[in-house]
């Protein structure tokens, strides 16, 4: 028998273990409990009625269906299959189905088309409207394509619903993304769009009610992890236009996100680790990536398993370390292989990542100033004591003096990954490095990641789209806030500046903006790697565009300026 088939009958057993212990699996009980009790404590503020939601996964509904589907590749992207809306309860599908596909003539194909619909790509994101519109009006422009709401959703449909609207990041992302938000809210505040980017912080907050957490998106496939926890940077975001008491406002939701992160930390001993927090051998606490499941991705799951298949290691540590890839956000990167270049070598689990832990800093630094704007001097003062013990950590074991960087964490071998990545610019834009450091990662920097098309997410072209060539709009904007912020002000400018004319030069080619660039190139050309076909929109690169231009007159003026060349291609994006 083929490997990954053998995996994958391994797999099919382990999802029909967790279907077994219960309809809802040890996970969604674990999620259920925590949002029930939330609910109950969420405030009059953020109340709203939004629809039913059905959160368990397809893959766990659907059985020997949903993996026959996904080995089958019927479709290019095996994120199709879990966001289709199915024609009846999936019980009643899946028993259709096992009695039906052993009979001669049976379509695997044709069963799916008669009893799921969709989807379609999120936008359209690009349109003929884009011909001979600057480019700053073109973006504004996007916000309503990529703007959605779902207070209800269809029956059984993966989508959760949210009480405000929100922006996607287009194409084959439909659903509203953690950490991507952050980054089209700068954008969307810009814009005028203040309405819009509160209503996105109010679904977070909603989420955090309704699930104990912020999933990674708006998919019950999502809710067994998180995402980059930006979420006090969207607070501090509001705050600076509504005023301090906006944080206090908050403060109930920047406590259980916070508890989420550091769920078992106060039983666990030195040494080991739970969830997402370890504790080192001396007693220091800080924290990791990690997913509830341990069993291939629903939206990638023939990706999954043939990377356990290929690994030789067990297929649900495998699993597990790619979804705890998938809530770092960077899926996937060199910085989480154990070779630098191979996928099967993922040990995310292992590492203790430099960005994470720094804006776990940030959110225990914004816990303790809501609190002493409520009055509660106590936790004030514990808070602040917490994040100045994760920032002394994360100088003393996330610096590399010898490659003039901070970086990645090996805790279990007590080491540094020693990988040089834009990673190394959070201390700097949450303000964790001290200046001397903050220099040195500057020169770094400047001599080792800054490109022709700006910042450069690492230096190793491993194939996966979080490595060179690709930069990343979120990434140019952590540099160039957090260089600023400690007075390197010319290198911000340049990073700026070549990432800014970047996005211009493809626009002019292509008439279209897209979610990573290749930043070895002159051109506009876009990135390439990963599991999916580079997609266009997109959400965090119009909010970081917008943001940078309005950062700096005269790329506003470039980009305002900018038209796409009468040869610009400017179709829809075709559905993935």
């Amino acid at each position: 028998m083929d490997q990954a088939l053998i995996y994958a009958t391994h797999m099919q057993k382990t999802c029909l273990r967790e279907k077994d212990r219960q309809r809802r699996p040890c996970w969604a009980r674990w999620l259920g409990a925590v949002a029930a009790v939330a609910c109950l404590a969420a405030g009059p503020l953020h109340a709203q009625t939004v629809g039913p939601a059905y959160t368990t996964p397809p893959s766990i509904e659907y059985g020997q269906l949903y993996s026959d589907v996904e080995l089958a590749a019927i479709f290019p992207d095996s994120k199709t299959f879990p966001d289709m809306i199915p024609d009846a309860p999936p019980a009643t599908i899946l028993k259709e189905y096992l009695a039906a596909k052993n009979m001669p003539g049976f379509s695997l194909r044709t069963f799916v088309r008669q009893h799921f619909v969709g989807p379609q790509p999120a936008g359209p994101v690009v349109t003929p409207a884009a011909r001979g519109r600057h480019l700053l009006d073109y973006v504004a422009s996007l916000w309503p394509h990529l703007q959605q709401a779902a207070p209800s959703v269809p029956a059984y449909s993966t989508l959760q619903p949210l009480p405000y609207p929100y922006v996607v990041p287009g194409g084959r992302f439909r659903e509203v993304y953690y950490w991507d938000s952050y980054f089209t809210m700068l954008g969307l505040l810009k814009d005028g769009q203040h309405r819009l980017a509160v209503d996105m912080l109010k679904d977070f907050a909603y989420e955090i009610g309704r699930y104990g957490m912020i999933p990674n998106g708006s998919r019950s496939y999502y809710l067994s992890r998180s995402q980059p926890p930006f979420f006090s940077l969207m607070v501090d975001l509001i705050a600076a236009a509504d005023g301090s008491q906006i944080l206090v406002s908050y403060l109930p939701e920047l406590q259980k996100e916070w508890n989420f992160w550091m769920e078992g930390a106060d039983s666990l001993a030195p040494g080991h680790a739970f969830r997402n927090v370890v504790r080192l051998a001396d007693g220091t606490l800080l924290n990791r990536y990690w997913d509830a499941r341990d069993v291939p991705r629903d939206e990638s799951y023939l990706e999954d398993v043939r990377t356990a298949a290929a690994s030789g290691r067990p297929p649900e540590i495998v699993c597990r370390d790619l979804r705890a890839t998938a809530e770092s956000g960077w899926d996937f990167s060199s910085r989480w292989l154990a070779d630098g270049k191979t996928l099967a070598t993922v040990r995310t689990i292992e590492i203790l990542p430099v960005d994470l832990n720094s804006l776990l800093v940030h959110l225990e630094e914004t816990l303790s100033e809501a609190y002493k704007l409520k009055g509660d001097t106590a936790e004030a003062d514990s808070f602040h004591h917490r994040a100045e013990q994760r920032a002394g950590a994360i100088r003393r074991l996330m610096w590399d003096p010898q490659e003039g960087i901070f970086t990645d964490y090996l805790w279990r071998s007590g080491r540094l990954t020693g990988d040089i990545t834009a990673a190394t610019l959070y201390p700097l834009f949450l303000h964790v490095a001290t200046a001397p450091e903050a220099k040195i990662v500057s020169e770094t920097v400047q001599q080792k990641l800054l490109d022709v098309g700006g910042l450069a997410t690492s230096l190793v072209d491993s194939g996966q789209q979080w490595d060179a060539p690709n930069g990343w709009a979120p990434l140019q904007w952590i540099a160039v806030a957090g260089l600023r912020d400690y007075g390197f002000d010319s290198l911000a400018e340049e990073i700026a500046t070549r990432w800014v004319e970047k996005n211009i030069a493809g626009y002019k080619q292509s008439a279209k903006l897209v979610e990573k660039y290749n930043v070895t190139t002159t051109g506009g050309d876009a990135g390439s790697g990963g599991e999916y076909t580079t997609q266009i929109g997109f959400g965090w690169t119009n909010g970081v565009l917008v943001a940078l231009t309005s950062l700096y007159p005269h790329l506003k003026a470039e980009a305002e300026a900018a038209v796409p060349a009468e040869t610009a291609t400017s179709s829809p994006a075709k559905a993935q």
